[in-house]
């Protein structure tokens, strides 16, 4: 493709030239052709030769835009027009607004400026085709600052053709400086009316209405967590993504093993995508058509598409970081040609949000269960969190945009989805609930800029809540965001991390619920003592494994059609096993990477496992499942060794394939070192073997045989993790599942605590790590100060009880 030289269309001084191409323009252009464009141009000179692909194109320059504005005379009427203008005030604002934009729509363009687009364009042509179609996109000389996004504020069109259309889309653009949503922005943020330009950004189309769309952010948009890629995407092109029009898909990438070569897809959300934007031939350039069954029912995108798309991320936000000379994490638009399969990168600018919290104060939001006897109540609607807060208020329902002055300062705003249109009401609310959109649709991006907490793609909620209603909303409770009826009682906690101790004794944390994992790792903490494998199986995969090995052979025709459907995308139904668990491992592994992470291996009893779909058929009728067929004595057993395999393979998966070589696993319940060695060759037979890889394999020291014998423990396994539930309940002879003895159940036990200290003793001797994943010390902080005095090497606790119990380990090895 040959570069257009910009000198046949503009004055050699670019700071009066009235085009410049993308290609000669960089970031530090941003007052000569507003931010967008110039961020773009940056792309195409510096990332370009890196293989990020970039569309080409040319923009219209502030100087062009102030030309236009002083060779009319506006800004005089313009300024008369804003004298006793009130943003707070909706009418107000949109008379003022209607009269600006009419203004500048009836004051035609400058000759030489039609002359320049007109040629420009042309040129554009040579390179593609006669009327080649492009994006016409607003950009302002204030927009994509770091602290202030301007996102959606001005207008853009695509599927833009021919020479009239193109300068009556750069009209357009022109007027949407002063819409409603970017007059109050403007107020909102300080910035002068006056002082700001509007370039306009002229781009070959990608074809995206033939594939997908979406849009990806360098860094995790709910918690901050820096190493981590989201990536959106939708079919069609990217404006039903960027405005919320459909639930798209999510995926997570970890970024440092990527850099490294690895795969590490942490995550992967399906969305329902039900409408896609493509060309109109009609009088309008683009229109929505429903998405098949069928297509929403798969993935958008590839896993090569995924870590390309992640890959060009980290390029993007490693270049800026550099120019920027700090930190900075960026908010890509990119879009997939549906005629070539190649993807595009069509927009980036700095996430404005979480790159500027204070990473010095931990701020934690958390209900208060005020009445023990009372029963939680179910939430009336759920759909993705967006914000880790609880806020609260009245529902305020509204539907049409030009409803929005019935708006009151402190309701809940419940709507469909929202576009720029509704910010002038948006940061007057408690809290946002809308029907559609996912985690990077602009009902999220301008809740989160505002600290208001919503709740996106709740298919419902329009229908369920009522104008007038009280309720409580709430995203601090993991990716799932929930509206709960009435006004519940909160508590918000903030603990400034800048004073706390650091302990000899490792502080690590119990995580079960990944989707919490990137949440958690905010938390100061030494990695993970226990990631239960059990959470992941019972609430995401649902599904026995044993029933996914032998689903031809299943007996029970409800189950095996309630399986089909939940693993619609996968013909090999165990790897829906192994993709799932791996997922759930890897993402708990790289929140806290590269701390160690402990993986318990599964430790249901058989009565738990045949809740699981397709259980039944699988699993023995025990007397004392607590007693029985549990842990170690699955795994090699020919009644579960199939399935133990598929465990092999989710973390041989996390470790070999995302690179995330800081897991452990871990065996529950191994009643004899003969055991222990019966499962480590069961593991190795899997491709899981002990000390390949660095590949440690840890024992859960929760019976009395495993401290009895630990020196022989010890020749089998590279380390111990006390649990203190199961050994107390071993060691006092008592079912911790039974009502009638639970008040003898107590870890502080003389007899348990006996127990413990030979653990830790014996573990030293044979240069063993040893710790504790237990309840006791989070419970019971005289506990924690006996496993410090007895030299454990680490405690892990729930997330609940870790500061508080880091203080309290502090104190005491200070006096040790």
């Amino acid at each position: 493709m040959v570069k257009v030289s910009p000198n046949t269309l503009t004055q050699s001084d670019q700071g009066r030239s009235l085009i410049l191409w993308f290609d000669k323009v960089g970031i530090a252009d941003i007052p000569l052709v507003g931010g967008k464009n110039a961020s773009l141009g940056e792309m195409i000179q510096e990332l370009t030769p890196q293989g990020v692909n970039v569309p080409t194109g040319f923009a219209t320059t502030a100087y062009a835009y102030r030309y236009f504005i002083q060779s009319a005379g506006l800004e005089a009427q313009l300024r008369e027009l804003f004298a006793d203008l009130d943003v707070e005030d909706m009418t107000n604002l949109r008379l003022r607004g209607q009269k600006a934009r009419s203004l500048l729509m009836h004051t035609p363009f400058p000759v030489e400026l039609r002359d320049a687009i007109a040629t420009a364009y042309l040129q554009l042509c040579e390179q593609y085709n006669t009327d080649t179609d492009v994006a016409v996109r607003s950009s302002a000389t204030a927009e994509d600052l770091p602290d202030a996004s301007f996102a959606g504020q001005q207008e853009s069109y695509l599927n833009v053709t021919s020479v009239p259309g193109v300068l009556a889309a750069c009209h357009r653009c022109f007027a949407s400086i002063f819409t409603d949503r970017a007059i109050s922005y403007r107020h909102t943020k300080g910035f002068d009316h006056f002082s700001i330009a509007l370039a306009v950004g002229i781009q070959k189309m990608v074809r995206s209405d033939l594939a997908t769309s979406g849009v990806m952010f360098s860094i995790d948009t709910e918690t901050g967590f820096k190493d981590a890629a989201l990536i959106t995407a939708a079919y069609g092109l990217g404006e039903n993504v960027v405005q919320g029009t459909v639930n798209p898909d999510e995926y997570y990438v970890f970024k440092p093993t990527l850099k490294a070569g690895f795969r590490p897809i942490i995550d992967k959300k399906l969305g329902s995508k039900e409408l896609k934007m493509i060309y109109d031939d009609g009088s309008k350039f683009t229109k929505n058509v429903p998405v098949s069954t069928g297509e929403q029912g798969k993935f958008a995108l590839s896993d090569p598409e995924i870590l390309q798309l992640a890959n060009w991320a980290c390029l993007i936000e490693d270049h800026y970081s550099q120019t920027h000379g700090n930190y900075s994490p960026m908010d890509i638009e990119w879009a997939k040609d549906g005629i070539t399969n190649q993807l595009f990168i069509v927009q980036a600018r700095p996430e404005t949000v979480q790159s500027q919290k204070t990473e010095n104060l931990l701020r934690s939001y958390h209900f208060l269960n005020t009445d023990k006897q009372a029963k939680f109540p179910h939430p009336l609607v759920t759909g993705r969190a967006v914000g880790e807060a609880i806020s609260q208020g009245k529902v305020n329902l509204i539907l049409d945009v030009n409803k929005i002055d019935q708006f009151q300062a402190g309701d809940v705003l419940v709507t469909e989805r929202t576009d720029p249109d509704w910010e002038p009401i948006m940061k007057r609310a408690s809290a946002i609930v809308t029907n559609s959109g996912g985690r990077t649709c602009h009902a999220a991006i301008i809740a989160r800029e505002l600290g208001v907490p919503a709740i996106v793609g709740c298919s419902n909620a329009t229908t369920i809540l009522k104008t007038g209603q009280e309720v409580t909303v709430s995203g601090a409770e993991g990716d799932e965001g929930k509206v709960y009826p009435g006004l519940l009682p909160f508590e918000i906690k903030e603990i400034a991390l800048e004073n706390l101790p650091r302990t000899r004794t490792q502080i690590l944390m119990n995580v079960g619920n990944p989707q919490e994992a990137l949440s958690l790792s905010a938390i100061p903490n030494d990695g993970v003592g226990l990631a239960r494998t059990e959470f992941i199986i019972a609430n995401q995969i649902q599904i026995h494994p044993m029933a996914l090995i032998h689903y031809h052979k299943l007996d029970d025709g409800f189950v095996k059609t309630k399986i089909s459907q939940i693993t619609a995308l996968y013909e090999d139904k165990p790897q829906y096993f192994v993709d799932k668990l791996s997922q759930g491992i890897g993402r708990i592994a790289a929140a806290f990477y590269p701390k160690p992470v402990i993986v318990r291996m599964s430790d249901f009893k058989s009565n738990e496992y045949a809740n699981l779909l397709g259980g039944q058929q699988f699993e023995p009728k025990e007397e004392n499942p607590m007693l029985g067929w549990r842990g170690a004595s699955r795994y090699y057993d020919p009644g579960y060794q199939e399935a133990f395999a598929l465990e092999c393979e989710s973390i041989k998966r996390v470790r070999d394939e995302m690179g995330l070589t800081n897991v452990i696993p871990m065996i529950p319940f191994c009643r004899t070192p003969d055991e222990g060695r019966l499962v480590l060759a069961e593991m190795a037979k899997n491709h899981l073997k002990q000390g390949v890889n660095n590949l440690q394999v840890y024992v859960m020291c929760e019976l009395p045989s495993n401290v009895i014998m630990a020196d022989e423990f010890a020749e089998v396994f590279d380390g111990f993790s006390i649990g203190s539930n199961d050994l107390t309940q071993l060691t006092l002879g008592l079912d911790r599942d039974s009502s009638l003895v639970a008040r003898l159940f107590d870890e502080r036990s003389p007899a348990v605590k006996r127990m413990v200290k030979m653990a830790i003793a014996s573990a030293k001797k044979n240069h063993r790590k040893i710790g504790i994943c237990g309840q006791a010390p989070s419970d019971y902080p005289e506990f924690a100060q006996f496993l410090v005095e007895q030299g454990i090497d680490s405690i892990s606790l729930n997330p609940d009880s870790v500061l508080k119990t880091m203080l309290e380990v502090a104190k005491v090895e200070k006096n040790i």
